[in-house]
């Protein structure tokens, strides 16, 4: 008898994060929905990759600030969960990971890239939730929050508020979906380097840490195991950032 998978949705899964939580998935034996925006190539060698290890993956384009597109992605997973060609068993696992993270003067930022920003960061997770939560008999949902969250970052304030209310919306929901479906959030700290920061100052974060040094993507993907088998963790942001939450 052929067995069959639990599905796992994740959202910006083409690279950098996205991609280890999304091998993470597939290491413990989920089905994988790879959601990218503009990756296509990244998304389709991420894909390929996952697939060597056994399990199904599925790819699917979608502008996650657009509520259409969220419908549509749903639409895609119900129609991959009703083919029996499949091998799935039931949608089981959303990690909401896609999220912008925009340098800007908060004095002067434009209205527009300050609602862009929440229309993915925030109100993207919280639809893909809603979805998610009715397709559940029982599951989880993560939600990739940043230790930003408790800062003042005043050089990214889009972002920085938005992942706060994202902490907070984990919380809100935990309450709300128990006991059915726990909702828990990852809050990386200085994980990869990327081009909102120059290599200098981010030596010089990185040096800042009680740990000395960045995460490493499987201690994030590590975290995420975590939660997917102890089933007694809802409502918790756990903080993976080398103790700079400390300082």
């Amino acid at each position: 008898m052929t067995s069959k998978f639990p599905l796992a949705l994740i959202t910006g899964a083409a690279d950098r994060i996205g991609k280890t939580l999304a091998a993470t998935l597939a290491e413990n034996g989920y089905a994988v929905l790879l959601h990218y925006r503009t990756s296509a190539l990244r998304a389709d060698a991420t894909a390929a990759e996952i697939r060597a290890l056994g399990v199904p993956v599925f790819t699917f384009q979608a502008d996650l600030t657009s509520v259409g597109k969220i419908d549509a992605l749903f639409a895609y997973a119900d129609s991959l969960l009703a083919n029996p060609t499949n091998q799935l068993e039931k949608f089981s696992v959303l990690v909401n990971s896609a999220a912008v993270m925009k340098r800007a003067n908060i004095g002067k930022m434009p209205v527009a890239e300050w609602d862009s920003t929440f229309n993915l960061n925030l109100r993207a997770a919280f639809l893909c939730a809603q979805q998610a939560f009715a397709r559940m008999d029982s599951g989880l949902i993560v939600n990739i929050s940043d230790i930003g969250a408790q800062k003042a970052w005043t050089a990214f304030p889009a972002y920085t508020v938005s992942k706060a209310a994202l902490d907070s919306l984990t919380k809100v929901m935990a309450r709300s979906f128990a006991p059915r479906v726990r909702v828990n959030a990852i809050a990386p700290g200085l994980a990869l380097a990327s081009d909102v920061v120059t290599p200098e100052e981010w030596q010089r974060l990185v040096q800042r840490l009680p740990l000395q040094r960045a995460a490493h993507l499987d201690e994030l993907g590590a975290t995420l195991e975590f939660l997917l088998k102890n089933e007694y963790i809802t409502g918790q942001i756990i903080a993976i950032d080398g103790g700079y939450s400390l300082i």
